[in-house]
């Protein structure tokens, strides 16, 4: 298969990017055969790349796919073949994870801060053991703090010879202006509901009618489509938070439904807890040398305390993120509230709670959809400047009630 294939609803990035990797196969085959190189004014590739776009949209999997597209080293490319089969080992390297070449990097943390940054761009200065391109994926461009934001403009604005920079982000605007003035941008849409049901289909095995309702629930999400295919957790998680509208009728039900919210989210990151958090200590007790009995050796606390701290931040960001995933359900729910209200005749995301859908556009106007629209947007944004969790929900709740 061809490493475009999960890159759904994108033809138009993903002719860009196909045509970006035959000038840089173009490239690398002159200067391994000693011939004129291609004429750089007329090509379409360059160090450093930007991809934005909604979630769920495929930033990280177009990246991946260019990545991969680069170190193809499939022998039809002399023969007029793009670059990319999907097939050859450094196609299917990059892909998996493997390849010496591609660096990606995602943080479960809630930013990535000066170290780590520095890391990569040493990383971005090795020539590529394969002699094709070093190809750095940050998955998470926005989530850099401001000093390891400025450790990475330098590597861009000074890339090494043969190294690329993908950057990942939801928008322009969570950029450092000064790297996406360096950066070749591409904008990713949100991918048709079709297609993500026929993605699920074809790569996942799930079945057709679970792929569709799944895609039309998430709105084109694929990765939150997948997950409410195939985990029954997140299907009673979704389940609860759409039964919220119906619960916030006085001051106690607003408080309990927003006190269920955040529990739901600290149950999340607990559970991951018990399963990576374990793991890790358990390795590195055991990369430390510790003694039968869980002794650890002389000099190791600190190590220890930097994985204590790491995992601790970790469980912060695990309850961000599921307490953001209930509030794009939210939204979603009062979208369906409000097409319904102005009988725009589209078709409505979350049809298996029709019946709280009807009510609530029954029950009241379309300006106080709007207002409660704008209540959960304010709770995001609350949660992104570090207000409490429990009081922002809980500030949202009560809007609920009375918007």
């Amino acid at each position: 298969m061809p490493v475009w294939d999960d890159l759904v609803g994108q033809d138009r990035v993903q002719a860009q990017l196909a045509s970006a990797a035959r000038d840089a196969d173009a490239l690398v085959t002159a200067e391994a055969q000693g011939t004129a190189p291609p004429d750089a004014s007329k090509s379409t590739m360059t160090h450093a790349w930007l991809f934005t776009g909604p979630p769920g949209a495929g930033r990280d999997t177009a990246a991946r796919a260019f990545a991969a597209a680069l170190q193809c080293v499939s022998p039809d490319r002399a023969l007029g073949g793009e670059p990319g089969c999907g097939f050859c080992e450094g196609c299917h390297t990059a892909l998996v994870g493997t390849h010496a070449d591609v660096e990606a990097v995602r943080t479960d943390l809630l930013s990535i801060g000066v170290k780590d940054t520095r890391d990569l761009v040493r990383r971005a200065q090795l020539s590529p053991a394969g002699g094709r391109w070093q190809v750095i994926v940050l998955e998470d461009a926005d989530r850099l703090t401001e000093g390891a934001a400025n450790v990475l403009l330098k590597a861009v604005e000074e890339p090494a010879p043969r190294t690329v920079w993908l950057l990942c982000a939801p928008s322009l605007e969570d950029v450092l202006p000064t790297i996406r003035s360096r950066c070749r941008h591409l904008t990713l849409r949100t991918p048709p509901v079709t297609a993500v049901a026929e993605l699920l289909v074809r790569r996942d095995g799930i079945e057709p009618e679970a792929a569709a309702a799944a895609a039309r629930a998430t709105q084109g999400h694929i990765e939150r489509a997948r997950r409410l295919a195939t985990d029954e957790r997140a299907r009673a998680r979704r389940a609860a938070v759409l039964k919220l509208p119906l619960r916030v009728q006085d001051v106690g039900g607003c408080l309990r439904a927003a006190q269920e919210l955040i529990d739901a989210a600290g149950e999340d990151a607990k559970q991951l807890a018990e399963e990576v958090d374990v793991k890790e200590t358990e390795e590195l007790k055991a990369a430390l040398g510790a003694a039968q009995g869980g002794r650890m050796p002389r000099g190791t606390a600190g190590v220890m305390k930097d994985l204590e701290d790491r995992q601790k931040r970790r469980r912060t960001r695990t309850q961000r993120d599921t307490l953001d995933l209930a509030l794009r359900d939210l939204t979603g729910f009062y979208r369906d509230v409000l097409a319904l209200q102005l009988g725009s005749g589209t078709a409505v995301a979350n049809d298996d709670v029709r019946d709280a859908l009807d009510r609530v556009a029954r029950d009241s106007a379309p300006e106080s959809t709007l207002r409660r629209i704008e209540a959960i947007l304010a709770c995001r944004d609350a949660l992104d400047r570090n207000v409490a969790p429990l009081l922002a929900v809980e500030a949202m709740t009560m809007a609920l009630r009375t918007g």
